[in-house]
């Protein structure tokens, strides 16, 4: 039997006994011991009633045994379906609905709360703690160590990631074997990874970062990790000395840039820096080669598609560029009106089309169709143009999706909390620069009948109702939104009135 992506990320390792996971206590997981694991793990599963094809929604803290799950859900022909930590009972209920999951894994801590939607929508659930306890791990402890591998070809779903718009409901997109794997090996070998490299790991695993990119280029290339249970400075000064590589969102950077600990002597011995997931500030590409003499590998990548583009390994990696298409992959920038391409140097949005883009958005044709075309070029809702050289700029987004951080926030989802609440008319949400984060949220608010709304219960509310990477930074009030003549709020104007708000 195959499994494509079983195969080649985590069976090619299966007898081998060198280091996979370097925990920061000292303790090292090996390829095969990390695979004995995951196969009991896949045990529970399907002694449970999992079949292939089944969804599995994760909400859980980072540690091994969660990449374990991952694994699992591979070798078994299951669905992963990773969702962030911070999100509220109320959107995990959309997302377990929408998926029609059969098995929710969750924190001990969540078992109470997502019992009810577990009972509500008949999803078997199971708990997994940062410190591998709960009923997981208690179950996968009696089950046998080899698993028989399931058959599943290329074309099938390995995951299902949900996204969003800034209008409308999250869209899962299908991410098949083909899609991850394609990604994966093009990656290693473009950045040049081997066994030999060690990964310093500090992003999270329910995002296509730090898991399709980060974990899958690790193990196509053999390599191993320093497996941080998230980004702490100190522990990053303390073990990168330890590392060859790095990935990270620029807000890493910049914590870093501002640590006087974090010499040029100090990664000395470092082999690549990569960044991604929001824009780099020319500003950081300029501190960090001057402090480092490493200047940072940005690339381009979205949920839908895995990485897009790089820049190069060897040659000139240009500060506000996100390179050129990675091999095997089209790139074109379109007229948005007419679909038809426009000349280098102006601006259009951003198609792609390759063996890295989805294959469309789960239990949503219509919504497929319109983005998704019919000769495979995938409309991103990103702007951007060619230079010169044949360098990609991102120039911004044709929809209003704030990316703070590394994570991505959609306006309207705010909004809606924000226009529900007492003596507010209507609000905008705006993405504006912030110095650590790339870019963060401002709510504008337009009171009812001249009553100035009480905006510490509003962002209580919000506290409650939505992640804490979603709250608004700040919450102002104004008696109008600027509108164009047909009555449409032009944010942009918003965006450039209140653009140095948090600059410092």
């Amino acid at each position: 039997m195959t499994n494509p992506l079983y195969d080649a990320l985590f069976g090619i390792h299966a007898r081998k006994t060198t280091p996979f996971l370097r925990l920061l206590d000292g303790q090292v997981i090996t390829h095969m011991d990390f695979l004995a694991t995951s196969a009991q793990i896949a045990n529970v599963m399907t002694q449970i009633g999992l079949r292939p094809g089944d969804r599995v929604a994760v909400q859980v803290e980072k540690s091994p045994e969660s990449l374990m799950l991952y694994a699992a859900c591979a070798q078994a022909g299951l669905i992963f379906l990773p969702l962030n930590t911070a999100y509220t009972v109320d959107e995990l209920s959309y997302f377990i609905e929408n998926s029609g999951a059969s098995l929710i894994v969750c924190g001990s801590k969540s078992k109470e709360k997502l019992g009810d939607l577990a009972k509500k929508f008949n999803v078997e659930i199971e708990t997994l703690d940062a410190d591998g306890g709960g009923t997981l791990m208690a179950l996968a402890a009696l089950m046998p160590m080899s698993f028989a591998t399931v058959d599943r070809q290329g074309n099938d779903l390995a995951a299902l990631l949900y996204t969003s718009g800034t209008t409308g409901r999250s869209k899962g997109a299908m991410l098949t074997q083909n899609n991850l794997l394609s990604n994966a090996q093009t990656l290693a070998k473009e950045w040049r990874f081997t066994s030999k490299d060690i990964l310093l790991h500090a992003l999270p695993i329910f995002h296509t970062h730090g898991l399709f990119v980060a974990i899958n280029v690790t193990l196509v290339a053999g390599s191993s990790m320093i497996f941080m249970p998230r980004f702490d400075l100190d522990q990053i000064v303390s073990q990168v000395s330890e590392a060859t590589t790095m990935m990270g969102v620029p807000t890493f950077y910049t914590r870093l840039l501002n640590d006087e600990r974090f010499t040029k002597d100090l990664v000395a011995h470092m082999r690549l820096f990569v960044s991604g997931s929001a824009p780099l500030l020319s500003e950081t590409h300029v501190q960090f080669e001057k402090r480092t003499g490493h200047r940072i590998l940005e690339r381009y990548g979205m949920t839908e598609t895995n990485m897009n583009t790089s820049n190069p390994y060897e040659g000139e990696r240009r500060a506000r560029t996100v390179g050129f298409p990675l091999p095997g992959i089209e790139i074109k920038i379109t007229n948005p009106d007419t679909g038809g391409t426009v000349p280098n140097g102006q601006v259009g949005q951003i198609e792609v089309r390759g063996p890295n883009v989805f294959k469309g958005y789960w239990g949503m044709p219509k919504k497929t169709a319109a983005e998704l075309r019919e000769d495979g070029f995938f409309i991103t809702g990103d702007l951007g143009k060619i230079d010169e050289d044949g360098y990609i700029q991102i120039i911004g987004r044709n929809k209003d999706l704030i990316i703070s951080g590394g994570y991505n926030i959609y306006p309207k989802e705010i909004e809606l909390i924000l226009d529900g609440q007492p003596d507010v008319l209507e609000s905008a949400v705006i993405g504006v620069p912030h110095p650590d984060f790339g870019e963060t949220v401002l709510g504008v608010i337009v009171p009812e009948n001249g009553v100035t709304p009480d905006t510490d219960a509003i962002m209580e509310t919000v506290r409650h109702s939505l992640a804490r990477f979603k709250h608004p930074r700040k919450l102002l009030i104004l008696e109008e939104l600027p509108r164009n003549t047909m009555g449409k709020v032009q944010k942009n104007i918003l965006r450039k009135q209140f653009q140095g708000m948090f600059a410092h």
